[in-house]
């Protein structure tokens, strides 16, 4: 268990302030173009507050390994193409799928035990399924078969397999490119921040550095961060380790500049320490989570992400967005060992946020969910795997109809078969076409948060190629309501 009171230290000390990490032009207005927004006008009438958690699994899951099919046929053909990655059932925990589900069963690698108990509603969640995986997700421009993948008759996603491209796409929800780089998050900011938040600090706050994901054409996150984070509050004793840089940032920030632009920065900036010490005043009086978080950097940071929802109306927050990356998935190597010590360290983190989300009372406002670069080859490159396509990824919290694994509405196969040469394999080591696009995996999640239908084309430009989000609000059915 992380000691209260020296992670509310740490998260002060070194992440708050992360809107004047750097002294530098472009650092800071990459941060902070919301800063100056701060008009600190009273939160809204609305009682609703809904808040989303992006788990962002850097590097591309090999998550046919993490979700595994369990019946005899499909397990058999697993095996045969996993080859020497297969896992064995004693490596694994059987999954008991909800009559709502795709009618399969499957299990989960044994790394996953909390995730299991949140899929199953046992162990600490006993009646209380949180957790579903939405099957077979990747980028896709459009509805696109293996046919028409292999003549090349339809666009398909630029650079597809290249960790950069495929990572920009996830976040943009547009793989044929843009010209003017946004994230769905952020443009989704630019309809909601204004009518559900009092503008007091910015609606999407990240935990892990920028992201595209975030920024949107008029908003942009508001940075988290333990690297090179300036902290004016409690810093001024002259023996104070960041005495010197305080003051000479505070110095160049009250200067007189005769330069136009200079003069902006300036201005920027002072308003930046505004928003940074507001955050840290806030920050400071945060509730004491009695729920036990593991000794690990993935847990602190989810510790601090579920105080900040906690502390929502202070920050005249009713709608939250949050970043949190945790990355080191290319497992080219070493698949096995190395993704079931990564699921023992990522899973407990997710309970224990799950958990603590109950114990602060704001359970029924928090959606988790995971992104990753892309799924993994299914053939064995001898100790590991190889970038792909299509993967499976998992959405958690209370408004979750858990304990399902789905696919669309409108394309109801859902997870694919694995078999090389099969039916859904693309070739060159088997990658997966997907059967499920971001669009769709993220529009049931933007219909919760107050996307409506008519607004859903400007967050997710491309979802009219696969149906029409007017009439159809939840294509994944993974959600409660």
């Amino acid at each position: 268990m992380i000691d209260s009171q020296l992670t509310r230290r740490r998260f002060l000390g070194e992440a708050s302030c992360a809107a004047l990490g750097s002294a530098s032009v472009l650092s800071t207005l990459l941060n902070l173009r919301m800063a100056n927004q701060a008009a600190a006008q009273d939160l809204g009438a609305g009682t609703d507050r809904r808040s989303l958690v992006c788990i962002y699994l850097g590097g591309g899951m090999d998550s046919f390994n993490l979700l595994v099919p369990r019946d005899a046929t499909a397990y058999a053909e697993y095996q045969a193409t996993r080859g020497n990655l297969a896992l064995r059932p004693d490596q694994m925990i059987a999954l008991n799928q909800t009559a709502q589900g795709d009618g399969k069963s499957y299990y989960i690698n044994n790394g996953a035990r909390e995730l299991a108990d949140m899929f199953n509603g046992t162990g600490a969640f006993a009646g209380k399924r949180r957790l579903s995986f939405a099957a077979n997700v990747g980028t896709l421009v459009q509805p696109t078969s293996i046919d028409e993948y292999q003549k090349g008759t339809v666009p398909l996603p630029k650079a597809l397999f290249s960790h950069k491209d495929q990572t920009e796409q996830w976040q943009t929800s547009v793989p044929q490119g843009m010209r003017e780089l946004t994230g769905w998050a952020g443009r989704a900011a630019d309809l909601l921040h204004s009518t559900h938040n009092s503008g007091k600090t910015a609606m999407n706050l990240s935990f892990s550095g920028n992201n595209v994901l975030q920024s949107g054409k008029a908003t942009t996150q508001f940075v988290v961060t333990r690297d090179g984070a300036l902290y004016f509050s409690g810093s001024t004793a002259k023996d104070g380790p960041l005495f010197a840089k305080n003051t000479a940032l505070k110095s160049m920030m009250e200067a007189h500049y005769d330069n136009v632009f200079r003069k902006s920065f300036a201005g920027l900036t002072r308003d930046s320490a505004a928003a940074s010490e507001f955050f840290t005043s806030v920050f400071s009086n945060a509730p004491t989570i009695t729920t036990p978080f593991p000794n690990s950097r993935i847990a602190e940071t989810l510790r601090s992400v579920a105080l900040t929802i906690a502390l929502r109306d202070q920050l005249g927050l009713r709608r939250q967005t949050f970043y949190v990356d945790y990355s080191g998935w290319d497992h080219h190597s070493e698949l096995i060992n190395t993704q079931a010590t990564m699921l023992r360290e990522l899973s407990p983190a997710l309970a224990a946020f799950q958990l603590a989300l109950e114990e602060l009372n704001v359970v029924d406002d928090v959606i988790g969910f995971t992104c990753s670069d892309f799924g993994r080859t299914l053939r064995s490159n001898g100790r590991g795997t190889d970038h792909a396509w299509g993967g499976n990824q998992f959405v958690f919290g209370a408004p979750v109809a858990g304990g399902r694994v789905t696919s669309t509405t409108l394309r109801p196969s859902g997870y694919p078969s694995l078999a090389l040469d099969g039916p859904d394999d693309i070739g060159r080591g088997g990658r997966v076409l997907p059967t499920t696009s971001v669009d769709e995996y993220f529009t049931e999640l933007l219909s919760w948060f107050g996307v409506s239908g008519t607004q859903m084309d400007s967050v997710l430009p491309n979802l009219r190629s696969f149906y029409d989000p007017t009439t159809i609000t939840h294509p994944l059915g993974i959600l409660s309501a």
